[in-house]
């Protein structure tokens, strides 16, 4: 009965941290509305939202390519799917209104979690949190010899180019504890007959709102389209650099 009592208990804390965290994502005000060619002209999500969906798509797909015999599950998939799929135990152990929940890495072969998110204090803070509440409500629920930790040494950055020649975008991304993997875009500036190894090598700046602003959605598209090998965006004429392309 004690047992039952403290897993009860702990049931009721995530599910109160999870409304806490739905209430303060939703109250955070947002960036300004980009203004692309190809929106619908009463759009209101933010070019920021283009930039961090870009980040979690790049750096969950370069995981996968970085891991391809593994069983990697990234944030279009649910804990449920996860625990059933990757044949960590019987989904039903999870709480309801956890199985729909959705890390951001998972890899149930290497038995690692990794939660995305900026690089800064708050983005840490809050993948720290994030990461340990999915692996205890993963951990709670699965076989014993499967119990899932943060992982660790992921790092990398790619570069965007989008016109042959022109400035550059770079995304790194870096896992400084267990589980937290940390993202920033910077920037170089345009460099006349120089490689774009030349140009990366140049001082790193932030990113100009007014390039977040003008490229975020392309910036998105294209990423897409580099790692599904997909055609690129209508009137791109640039070039993405992979890490494989960086080193």
């Amino acid at each position: 009965m004690k047992e039952s009592g403290r897993g009860m208990r702990s049931t009721w804390r995530l599910a109160v941290f999870l409304l806490v965290l739905g209430a303060t994502l939703g109250a955070q005000a947002e960036p300004p509305s980009s203004r692309l060619p190809g929106r619908k002209p009463d759009s209101t999500e933010p070019w920021g939202a283009f930039l961090g969906r870009a980040a979690h798509l790049a750096i969950g797909r370069q995981y996968s390519v970085q891991h391809p015999t593994n069983a990697v599950f990234l944030n279009t998939i649910n804990l449920s799917t996860i625990v059933k799929n990757g044949k960590l135990g019987d989904p039903e152990r999870l709480p309801e209104f956890v199985r729909r929940l959705r890390p951001d890495i998972t890899d149930t072969d290497a038995l690692v979690l990794f939660e995305i998110k900026p690089d800064n204090e708050e983005g840490r803070k809050e993948g720290r949190e994030q990461a340990g509440r999915y692996l205890a409500a993963l951990n709670d629920a699965i076989k014993p010899d499967k119990k899932l930790a943060g992982g660790t040494g992921f790092e990398g950055s790619l570069f965007l180019e989008f016109e042959n020649g022109g400035a550059l975008w770079q995304l790194s991304w870096r896992t400084p504890e267990p589980g937290v993997t940390l993202y920033r875009w910077s920037y170089r500036r345009e460099k006349s007959h120089a490689s774009w190894k030349e140009r990366a090598a140049q001082k790193e700046e932030a990113l100009p709102r007014e390039e977040a602003e003008q490229r975020g959605q392309v910036a998105e598209q294209v990423l897409r389209a580099a790692y599904e090998k997909g055609e690129w965006p209508s009137g791109f004429q640039g070039q993405v650099y992979l890490p494989v392309d960086c080193r």
